[in-house]
């Protein structure tokens, strides 16, 4: 019986995730012709409904040159900043980081990248050695300063270019 729970607790796991994935799934994109627009005996689409498309479309490259979306450049590896305290390793905490720019930096960030983690890593450091580490550091009045100063550093090679620093995941291992 005890060697049979362990597989009767995964398949009942694997099914419970398999289900969770088929409800929480997003809705298909398929369209009835109807929705589509389109003349359901023919397959082609109205006169007026064409009329509305292109009006549509107008509209639509009017506001493209205001919305171009910024591009998220994730930094290639996590860092890994050990928490000191009375001399002593009292635990590791591992950050990933994102990068949000404008437009077409992917290349200027990846050229960049070594001296980015470099600088990033040292006020990563400096935030440990003043206690951001400890106790509740998830906070947002704790992390707040930490990307600030990440994103003033970042700046200091990317420029204005560079718009926010996004803390993708954070965790703390004491040891």
């Amino acid at each position: 019986m005890s060697k049979l729970l362990p597989i009767l607790l995964l398949v009942i796991g694997l099914g419970g995730g398999i289900g969770a994935g088929i409800m929480l799934a997003p809705p298909s994109e398929e369209m009835d012709p109807a929705e589509a627009g389109e003349d359901s005996e023919t397959g082609e689409e109205t006169a007026s409904q064409k009329e509305d498309s292109e009006d549509h479309e107008e509209a639509a490259d009017a506001d493209v040159d205001e919305t171009i979306p910024n591009d998220f450049i994730k930094i290639s590896s996590q860092f890994v900043i050990p928490v000191v305290e009375r001399d002593q390793l009292a635990s590791l905490v591992v950050v990933s980081l994102s990068l949000e720019t404008k437009p077409g930096m992917a290349s200027k960030v990846h050229s960049f990248e070594p001296k980015l983690r470099d600088v990033m890593l040292r006020v990563l450091f400096d935030h440990a050695n003043m206690g951001g580490f400890r106790g509740a550091f998830t906070r947002s009045e704790v992390l707040d300063p930490l990307r600030t100063s990440l994103r003033e550093e970042g700046r200091r090679f990317l420029g204005s270019d560079l718009i926010d620093v996004l803390i993708l995941e954070i965790t703390r291992q004491d040891v």
